[in-house]
């Protein structure tokens, strides 16, 4: 009998293991019932929703794990309308207007005060009533400061109004919820059906 020549010999081994490993592999996830398609979906990491006149984009950005920045996109559906302050009163300003706003609920707090991209400016109506704080017609960007204090969900409270000066308001809309779960340094918006109401 021939011996094997060592080079042959670590060949055939490296041939061995490697089948044995494929076949583990296999094992675990055959072919036919192991695909892409059957992982499970990512979590979708914004959300939107279409009420009273307004479309809200919902996302949470620069997320390390335990902090990032809230972003919420309010865009009018048509032109000419605006949205109120965010420092307006819970009620408006003797009834009229309601802020526009971000709560936090669950697994979520905020570190520090919203921000708008527009500054507001006041809005004089018709009569004797006082000017209310408005932004410019048109869509307005609200970011706020969160930090994690609990691991699973969390839900985002949305408030606003549109208004035109000439078409008159929406209905407002106060405490929209949103849900999002947070989990490590992964956060997830469920997939969201658009609501359609008093356009």
């Amino acid at each position: 009998m021939t011996a094997r020549r060592p080079a042959q010999q670590g060949t055939h081994h490296r041939a061995r293991r490697c089948a044995a490993a494929l076949a583990a592999v296999l094992a675990l996830c055959p072919a036919a019932a192991c695909s892409a398609d059957d992982r499970p979906a990512a979590a979708p990491s914004s959300a939107r929703f279409t009420e009273n006149g307004v479309t809200v984009d919902l996302s949470l950005g620069k997320w390390d794990g335990s902090a990032g920045t809230l972003t919420a996109v309010f865009t009018p559906e048509r032109a000419g309308y605006h949205l109120y302050s965010l420092d307006l009163p819970p009620d408006g300003i003797d009834g009229v207007g309601r802020p526009t706003s971000l709560r936090l609920r669950g697994g979520l707090e905020q570190t520090g005060r919203p921000a708008a991209d527009s500054a507001p400016h006041p809005l004089q109506l018709p009569g004797d009533l006082p000017a209310v704080p408005v932004y410019p017609d048109g869509p307005v960007t609200v970011t706020l400061p969160v930090h994690r204090t609990a691991s699973g969900a969390a839900t985002v409270l949305v408030g606003y109004a549109a208004c035109s000066e000439t078409q008159g308001c929406m209905l407002p809309v106060d405490g929209h919820p949103v849900e999002l779960t947070l989990d490590g340094s992964t956060v997830g918006f469920p997939a969201a059906a658009e609501s359609t109401a008093a356009h």
